[in-house]
């Protein structure tokens, strides 16, 4: 798979599986942002 077409297929593919996690971790982040008491507490453990 080294012929142009091949090579420019798996970059994109990379390129969206990056730009995917990224937004899944920050999407993530600022949920625990939100209520952060609730996580310190040991109630709720």
């Amino acid at each position: 798979m080294k012929t142009p077409v091949g090579l420019v297929t798996v970059t994109l593919t990379v390129a969206i599986l990056l730009a995917a996690s990224l937004l899944i971790v920050t999407g993530t982040q600022g949920e625990d942002r939100a209520n952060p008491m609730r996580i310190m507490t040991p109630a709720s453990r």
